[in-house]
Order: C-alpha cells, then sequence, then structure tokens
C-alpha cells in the first residue's frame, strides 16, 4: 500500500504534502521530529487527510497533482472528509 498524506501545523497552519509506503511509521517520524527538514523546521505533526494507493505509480501521480493545487482546494480536500482538522494519527496507529 502507499499513501498521500496532508500534514498540518493546526486548523488553516502550515501544510505539508507527502507519500510513504507506511504511514504509521512515517507520520511518528514527523510527529517526533526525526528526520531533518520542512516538517521539523516548522513543527509541522498533526496527519489530517490520507489516500491509499495499490502502487506507487498511481501514489506518486496523485502527490504530483495535488502539489500543484492552489492551497484553497487543498483545504477543501481536508475539510471534506475531516473538517475539525483532527489528528488522524490515533486512529490509524492503534
Amino acid at each position: 500500500m502507499y499513501y498521500v498524506y496532508l500534514l498540518a501545523t493546526r486548523k488553516q497552519g502550515t501544510l505539508y504534502l507527502g507519500i510513504t509506503n507506511d504511514l504509521v511509521r512515517r507520520t511518528y517520524q514527523h510527529k517526533e521530529k526525526l528526520l531533518p527538514g520542512f516538517t521539523s523546521r516548522y513543527d509541522i505533526r498533526r496527519l489530517v487527510w490520507f489516500e491509499v494507493y495499490d502502487d506507487p505509480i498511481n501514489a506518486i501521480a496523485r502527490e504530483k497533482e495535488i502539489k500543484k493545487w492552489r492551497r484553497a482546494w487543498k483545504v477543501a480536500l481536508i475539510e471534506k472528509g475531516n473538517p475539525d482538522w483532527r489528528d488522524l494519527y490515533p486512529e490509524i496507529s492503534i
């Protein structure tokens, strides 16, 4: 499985878009600031949206598509399934 995901600092905060084959591990790395980079620098830890794909080709294509989007479209995507911008990590890490 492959995942395209969005992290946020808070509701309407800074966004980060990524792709991974292990969403639990990757989100944990962001939350604990285990890897240097954008999410560590800006304290982006809240998993607010993700989609699942069977193969990396489709996941990469979707990530590239969303990266081109305007911020408002990304916000709408998040709020469609997660209007309160709650952290989804506790739900997937069980």
